[in-house]
């Protein structure tokens, strides 16, 4: 008994260990970009630190001689980051509920074409989109980038899984014999019921978005209108010289609101992960 409980502490603490060394890996690579941003070009080709430096100010200074507008790049960003997420939640989730709650004829069929276009690389159909928010004049506009946030198939596809797990159709139709509708139903049971599922879902939608920079730069010619992984193109280097330092700092930046969402909503993604991952 005395052997089986060492053996199952040293195994406990193998395991620590282990996470241990992944956290760290996992932390330091940010870690040092955000060190990087508060010391000179000179400190940064010395060798890697992970201590702070005390050029933050000059790298501030030099970064806004660029062009780089960080609170035009962060307002950008927000926008389509978080009206794109709030159509893909909402709709995914409407459509997980009905592929969820009913019956109907081709059912099967539509479920399997969702998975079907979760497999389509999106870059794929880049050159068509791009001709046709043209033709409809659409270009330089915000609407290309937040309305097709409408069809989001991996995020139907988690949230019905999701759903499998938590609904019970007796509640519904206590509902429906009480005289709600179907649309409330959905807004009143389902929705809260989804909240964990929800907030997963709804943190990878916004990172996604946020971090989005292909299909920006398609449609988007005009500087004022630049997201914030847009402006990181014009952190180029100089001809005469290469100010690590500023660059460092923009791309700080531009990731502290993500390491902020996920600090705060870290323990949503962990439960919502885990109870969608299991189909009741």
């Amino acid at each position: 008994m005395k052997n089986d409980k060492l053996i199952a502490k040293r195994q406990r603490m193998l395991i620590y260990i282990f996470f241990g060394i992944l956290t760290f890996l996992s932390i330091i690579p940010f870690w040092i970009v955000l060190a990087n941003g508060t010391r000179s070009s000179e400190q940064i080709q010395q060798g890697i630190s992970l201590f702070a430096g005390s050029n933050l100010k000059y790298n501030w200074d030099v970064l806004m001689n660029k062009g780089f507008d960080i609170f035009s790049g962060y307002t950008n960003s927000f926008i389509i980051a978080s009206l794109s997420t709030i159509l893909t939640l909402y709709f995914s989730s409407l459509t997980a509920y009905g592929l969820t709650a009913y019956k109907f004829k081709g059912k099967t069929f539509m479920f399997s074409m969702i998975m079907f276009l979760i497999l389509i690389p999106p870059q794929v159909s880049m050159v068509g989109f791009y001709q046709f928010m043209s033709k409809l004049g659409l270009l330089n506009s915000y609407i290309p980038l937040i309305l097709p946030a409408i069809a989001a198939p991996s995020t139907v596809f988690f949230m019905k899984q999701y759903l499998e797990t938590v609904y019970q159709k007796e509640i519904a139709d206590s509902a429906r014999m009480d005289g709600a509708g179907e649309f409330k139903i959905f807004h009143t049971i389902i929705l809260p019921l989804l909240k964990p599922g929800l907030a997963t879902m709804g943190i990878f939608s916004f990172v996604s978005s946020w971090n989005n920079f292909l299909m920006p730069l398609v449609l988007i010619n005009e500087q004022d209108k630049y997201t914030l992984p847009m402006l990181m193109q014009l952190l180029k280097t100089d001809t005469y010289r290469t100010e690590y330092g500023s660059m460092y700092l923009g791309i700080s930046l531009s990731i502290v609101p993500l390491l902020l969402i996920y600090l705060l909503l870290s323990r949503y993604i962990i439960g919502g992960v885990s109870a969608g991952g299991v189909k009741g």
